[in-house]
């Protein structure tokens, strides 16, 4: 699933957190955290767990092409 990093990035920011600490509020590592924002993809659950670290819906942090 492709996911738009700005959107993830500009949430991030919104609530000042790392990428070390939305991978731990998110219950994933933070390996997989920078995977993610380099490659831009991640598997549905996955997206899931971010979305509600985040406090946002999964479709807000879904790449539209």
């Amino acid at each position: 699933m492709k996911i738009s990093t700005a959107q993830l990035d500009r949430r991030q920011a919104e609530l000042g957190l790392t990428r070390k600490a939305v991978a731990e509020l998110a219950g994933i590592s933070r390996q997989t955290m920078s995977t993610i924002a380099q490659r831009g993809t991640c598997e549905p659950t996955t997206l899931g767990k971010i979305a509600k670290a985040l406090g946002v819906d999964p479709a807000d942090l879904i790449k539209e092409d």
